[in-house]
């Protein structure tokens, strides 16, 4: 299936721009999209924490993806 993901922040200089598109196996979970991230996108790893919004909702990994599926890549934030 494939799945349209939106990036914010650094995320999307990483992936470069702020819509990707990810084919993975039809019943995969969010944290297989994780798993998947961190292998086509090594520079994810240099990040202390990535989170993955499905539907508006930060994902906890057990989330049955779908092509209908809102997703996002939300990286830290910091500020002042």
């Amino acid at each position: 299936m494939k799945l349209n993901i939106r990036a914010f922040g650094i995320a999307k200089d990483i992936v470069g721009g702020i819509n990707l598109e990810i084919d993975l196996a039809k019943g995969s979970t969010s944290s297989d999209l994780r798993v998947c991230l961190l292998e086509k996108y090594p520079g994810f790893r240099s990040l202390a924490a990535v989170k993955l919004a499905v539907n508006e909702e930060y994902a906890k990994g057990h989330e049955v993806l779908s092509e209908v599926d809102s997703i996002a890549i939300i990286p830290p934030v910091s500020g002042g």
